[in-house]
């Protein structure tokens, strides 16, 4: 009977390190910088003209029957910091220098410097402050670079950016779990070292953003680095997916954790591991993660727009759409040049035949938080897909 149970397992692969087969799409045609140049610049419309007045994007409006947990007013605070630092970078990334971007990065970086410092936890059981944290440093090394390459650069002003860089430091580092890396919710104790599950995601993500700040010449906590590297390395399937979070770690074959519920995390868990430095992460896995994604691009897609989290197959939520193909645009510096072009034009195609009338991209209705992030993420995904620089003028 063992001998049997066995081979069933054997022979279906359940426990394979990896899938038995990477799936690829065919080729679509190129859409050409002009028309992807055109999809970008209705985006950079549409968060131009939905800048709150504050220079911030995004407010606790549009509820709905089912909303996400967010106690307190700490919570709509941290979403929107996150979200207008993920609106600032792709301004910065994509809407060139015209007095419009000019005035609305003027503005969004006052609400950033004055706001970010001040950011806490909601409760002791949420802690969505952790994604301004991450989406916030990349957004000011971006503000940084930005005053840096002025004509006239403002001194006083890029060591102020550098200031509140390093409060995020210490933010990231004050909510950091007791497991290392980060989660956002606390239901095991509430304690004041967070005793969250990490998170993949979560991990994924202020990696980045810690790379993209040693890379400016800001050295990120090392012991940060360290700790977080080992619990997304302890998340890390045989089979190339990665856990939802450490919590997960017994249930590795649920369907959240296997490759078609991992496509949105699987990309910013790679981006993250091969940034610093883990050689397991070859340009063939990135590769052939990428055709994945294209290849069953609907085991993303059947989630978006849904209202109920985690309610698609393979317990997809929507938001994790745009999320997963904002980073896989990122990973498209570290593709093989051979290779990237056809990549290129397959995220440029799925990303741009979803674009809304409004020249906005929305996955999953979170207050009215979701139409700018979602456009955010999608115009940084699609200047990722241009084969030349545009023009910033």
């Amino acid at each position: 009977m063992r001998f049997c149970c066995l081979s069933f397992v054997l022979a279906t692969g359940l426990f394979a390190a990896e899938p038995p087969k990477v799936p690829k799409s065919p080729d679509v045609k190129p859409p050409g910088d002009g028309t992807v140049g055109k999809s970008i610049d209705r985006g950079v419309y549409f968060l131009l003209g939905n800048q709150n007045k504050d220079g911030s994007w995004g407010t606790p409006r549009n509820t709905k029957g089912l909303n996400i947990y967010a106690p307190t007013f700490h919570s709509h605070y941290a979403f929107r910091l996150a979200v207008t630092s993920l609106c600032t970078s792709a301004i910065i990334e994509a809407g060139g220098n015209t007095p419009q971007t000019r005035a609305a990065l003027k503005d969004s970086e006052a609400y950033l410097l004055e706001h970010l410092p001040k950011l806490r936890r909601a409760t002791a059981d949420a802690m969505y402050n952790v994604w301004a944290h991450g989406y916030g440093l990349q957004a000011l090394v971006r503000l940084r670079a930005r005053a840096k390459t002025a004509k006239n650069p403002d001194v006083p002003r890029i060591k102020r950016i550098e200031t509140v860089i390093q409060t995020q430091f210490e933010r990231l580092n004050r909510y950091e779990s007791v497991d290392g890396g980060w989660g956002y919710y606390d239901f095991r104790i509430g304690t004041q070292k967070p005793a969250s599950s990490s998170i993949s995601f979560v991990n994924g993500t202020v990696l980045v953003a810690f790379h993209e700040a040693k890379a400016a010449g800001i050295e990120p906590p090392a012991h940060l680095v360290k700790r977080a590297l080992a619990a997304l390395k302890r998340q890390h399937l045989p089979d190339g997916s990665f856990l939802y979070g450490e919590y997960l770690k017994n249930s590795p074959r649920r369907g959240i954790n296997r490759p078609a519920g991992s496509l949105g995390r699987t990309q910013v868990g790679n981006l993250a591991l091969r940034l610093w430095g883990d050689k397991r992460i070859t340009d063939k896995v990135i590769v052939d993660w990428l055709d994945r994604l294209f290849a069953r691009n609907d085991w993303l897609g059947i989630g978006r727009k849904r209202p109920v989290p985690h309610e698609a197959w393979f317990q997809i939520a929507g938001y994790f759409y745009y999320y997963g193909h904002y980073y896989a645009g990122m990973l498209m510096d570290h593709v093989p040049e051979k290779e990237r072009p056809r990549l290129q034009d397959h995220l440029a195609a799925t990303i741009m035949k979803l674009q809304e009338k409004d020249g906005d991209w929305w996955d999953y209705p979170l207050y009215d938080y979701h139409r700018q992030y979602g456009t955010a993420m999608a115009v940084m995904t699609l200047q990722k897909c241009l084969r030349n620089t545009r023009s910033k003028d």
